[in-house]
């Protein structure tokens, strides 16, 4: 009996001693005896791994309140076996944690608490995508070899190895290399000086859970240097130097290559690559024949600083206010003539069921059995090459303009890399540059062809004073103060566009050549004039874009007397009645003279219809795509 109730008793003992939960206190029975540890061999004799902790120490880190099988959740016995326990896996804890929505916490603490929280999740999803997160390098840095196992502190907090003064050693343990230049550079120097203020160490440069390589590590290298010199930053990425290494040229500058990547020094002083006494010899690293005039570039020279930079300030300054002008005037041109058009449809009124409304009669297309012969196919060809080499252009080169933009990123890629793309831009450069000067060559001979012909006449495409009367008979009428003008073969606005045209194609075209062969024009004359191209170049293809997309598809096919698409460029011709009532002064001189006949062709086909409505469309589309994606970097990036 007695032997029967001690054996019940070991029983109810044990079980309640299996049944005992899992405590922080047990963990620490053994684990929070200083000295506690285990071979790492399979004997006794073998080095030993330390197991103790810091009780203190771990419940004061951001991680005191998890317990341990918050982390070592395998763990299911005390004592356990070493041999089948799991690595303690930090990523997927954090990334079952939620985001917390920051702009709803309106106290403080929260906002702060809520911000922590989230970086957390945020750095370890960077993190799985960091070089650090491959596993198949050898003691390549896990989130214990930063942030340690048990003591987690905060970045801010000197007790953590991911402090700013003490990320420098913790780096340097496996980048000693990189930590011996970096002791040698200003920002090493500085960390070591405080008073002088933050300096920057390896997470404020490398952003310590993007480690990345290539394109991906030189993005986050320069954002980061930003960080600290804005102004230097975002100058560079207005040269081509920026927006090319943005974009993936391997050939291109990086701040790393003419700064050092850790040994970096002051302009001033002689160890840099850049001083007075090195800066030939680094620029020639990649620009072999560079010589004194070509290191006049400036790196870092922007439009805002007067003081540094006057002729880029004057220049910019000049160009941007050509924009404004242009845009104040033609937009508001084309909102006055949209109110106008609109305004006069002809208002009728219509009963239905026992009620009367007004509506407004819509304009109908006319449908005569005559055209009238505008463009000669010549001509549409002509207009055609231009069309689509200025989409190109503008596609290849906002790209890069804007290369900072994410639709950038995605266009370089679309069209297999930054080579391609340039090249695709150079050789539309080249079809746009013989369509003009094709344009003017032809339209010269015709000149010399007519040994009559009158240059200020109605059939030439120089300005005249009936233009000017014109467009003041027409601002007259936009606001209900006269008739419409009665235009003839050429409108002011058509002038306008056609000129635009040669003065772009000079501005951008020389520009464009300029720096295409910078190397050749950096030699000859002063490297600061590739600046100035860098800014006529952008800001005029801006201008063309802004006009071509907007006002000149207004006045040839949005307004409303013409929307949704004039054909005339596809086709060649105008209904006679439409002709009429686009160009009744040309009808009138023609008519008169006997040489109408001459111009009056059959009617398109149902088919050139068709295919005309089908390019027109598609043009017009591709046009307004590229306008919304350039207004996009123009919103996020400015203008210069």
């Amino acid at each position: 009996m007695l032997k029967s109730l001690l054996c019940f008793i070991a029983l109810f003992v044990s079980l309640n001693a299996v049944a005992e939960p899992l405590s922080d206190e047990r963990c620490l029975d053994c684990h929070g005896v200083s000295g506690f540890a285990t071979p790492t061999g399979e004997h006794g004799n073998s080095p030993m791994r330390s197991l103790d902790i810091n009780a203190k120490a771990l419940n004061e880190s951001v991680h005191g309140t998890l317990g341990c099988i918050g982390c070592h959740e395998d763990i299911e016995e005390l004592p356990h076996g070493r041999d089948d326990l799991q690595a303690v896996d930090c990523v997927t804890c954090h990334s079952r944690m939620k985001l917390d929505p920051v702009s709803n916490s309106w106290r403080q603490q929260k906002r702060a608490f809520s911000a922590s929280k989230n970086s957390t999740i945020i750095n370890s999803k960077l993190y799985t995508s960091s070089i650090h997160s491959d596993r198949s390098k050898a003691n390549n840095a896990s989130c214990n070899s930063c942030h340690t196992a048990h003591y987690v502190y905060r970045s801010d907090d000197p007790r953590a190895l991911t402090h700013n003064r003490n990320s420098p050693q913790l780096c340097g343990a496996c980048h000693e290399k990189e930590l011996k230049a970096y002791k040698t550079s200003l920002h090493g120097a500085n960390l070591m000086r405080p008073w002088l203020g933050d300096s920057a160490t390896c997470g404020d440069c490398h952003n310590s859970h993007r480690i990345t390589e290539g394109v991906a590590n030189h993005r986050v290298v320069t954002e980061a240097c930003g960080d600290c010199h804005k102004t230097e930053v975002n100058a560079y990425m207005n040269t081509t130097h920026g927006k090319l290494a943005w974009l993936g040229s391997g050939d291109a500058a990086k701040c790393s290559n003419c700064h050092e990547t850790h040994a970096t020094h002051k302009v001033a002083d002689s160890a840099s690559k850049v001083s007075s006494e090195n800066r030939l010899e680094t620029c020639r690293k990649c620009h072999e024949e560079a010589t004194e005039n070509f290191i006049k570039y400036r790196v870092h020279g922007n439009t805002h600083d007067y003081e540094q930079y006057p002729i880029m300030w004057i220049v910019a300054k000049f160009m941007v206010g050509i924009v404004i002008l242009v845009l104040i005037f033609f937009y508001t041109h084309s909102m006055l003539w949209f109110y106008r058009e609109a305004a006069n449809r002809v208002v009728v009124w219509r009963t239905h069921n026992s009620s009367s409304y007004r509506v407004r009669v819509k304009k109908e297309k006319k449908h005569s059995e005559h055209h009238f012969r505008r463009f000669s196919w010549q001509w549409r060809m002509n207009h055609w090459f231009l069309a689509t080499s200025v989409m190109t252009l503008v596609f290849t080169g906002m790209s890069v303009m804007y290369a900072d933009g994410s639709w950038a990123v995605d266009a370089v890629a679309m069209v297999g890399g930054l080579e391609r793309m340039n090249l695709i831009h150079r050789f539309a450069a080249v079809i746009f540059i013989c369509a003009v000067v094709g344009h003017a060559i032809a339209v010269i001979i015709n000149i010399k062809r007519d040994p009559d012909f009158d240059w200020f006449g109605p059939d030439s495409l120089l300005p005249r004073n009936k233009d000017w009367q014109d467009m003041k008979g027409q601002i007259r009428w936009f606001f209900n103060k006269g008739e419409a003008p009665k235009f003839d073969r050429w409108t002011y606005w058509e002038k306008f566009d056609y000129w635009a045209v040669y003065w772009g194609a000079i501005v951008i075209g020389i520009s464009g050549i300029m720096l295409w062969f910078s190397d050749t024009v950096g030699n000859i004359l002063p490297g600061w004039v590739l600046n100035i191209a860098t800014i006529a170049h952008g800001v005029e293809a801006f201008l063309a874009v802004a006009t071509l997309f907007t006002v000149h598809f207004f006045n040839n096919h949005f307004r409303p007397s013409k929307f949704p698409l004039d054909t005339v460029m596809f086709t060649g011709s105008w209904d006679l009645e439409e002709f009429i009532e686009e160009r009744p002064e040309q009808y009138r001189r023609l008519k008169e003279s006997g040489e109408l006949e001459q111009y009056l062709v059959k009617p398109p086909s149902k088919r050139a219809e068709i295919i005309s409505h089908i390019l027109g469309f598609t043009l017009l589309s591709i046009g307004l795509i590229l306008l919304v994606l350039v207004v996009k970097g123009f919103v996020q990036g400015g203008l210069v």
